[in-house]
């Protein structure tokens, strides 16, 4: 069997639809990250988020810069990481797009931070702002976890790959942990 490879070597122009695809090979789970302050709530699902450290407690996750949940962040000064389960599809496209699922459909609270929490996830990290940092189109926003919570215990995560949504099977296989070193 022969494979085909297509590569893109330096110098050459890495268009943006061909880093999508090779990028869509890297399973992620998914996220709704959500936020306010004086009774506004909003929330933008996000698959660009990633534990950064143990002590002290830091995470961080991607927003484009033209989203509008970095209006609300910037009055907030914090969020909360709502890990959605494979039966929650439908909340990952109610806030995919421009215009989100209102607040007042999803069942959440208030967590000790004050910011909005979806009382469904799969589990949540409240996390105050320490940082922001430009990276390129996106705006990475670093927090620090103040709050956390495992409301659904065992529930499958939904994931992300190839460009879709999608549970995890049933009966997983070979599960070894992962050894950090």
């Amino acid at each position: 069997m022969t494979t085909e490879w297509h590569s893109v070597h330096e110098g050459q122009q890495i268009d943006s639809r061909t880093l999508r695809q090779v990028c869509g090979l890297f399973v992620t789970g998914v996220t709704v990250i959500t936020t306010g302050v004086d009774g506004r709530a909003d929330g933008a699902t996000v698959n660009s988020f990633t534990s950064v450290s143990l002590d002290p407690p830091l995470v961080l996750f991607c927003l484009h810069r033209q989203s509008r949940l970095h209006e609300v962040l910037g009055e907030s000064g914090g969020f909360a990481v709502n890990f959605l389960s494979g039966q929650q599809e439908y909340l990952a496209r109610a806030f995919a797009g421009r215009k989100t699922a209102g607040f007042s459909e999803v069942a959440h609270h208030r967590g000790a931070e004050g910011v909005p929490i979806l009382s469904e996830a799969l589990a949540f990290l409240a996390c105050r702002i320490v940082d922001q940092f430009p990276g390129g189109d996106h705006t990475i926003i670093l927090g620090e976890v103040m709050e956390l919570g495992i409301p659904r215990r065992h529930q499958e995560p939904l994931i992300f790959f190839r460009g879709a949504l999608g549970a995890l099977e049933e009966e997983q296989l070979g599960v070894h942990p992962i050894l950090d070193g």
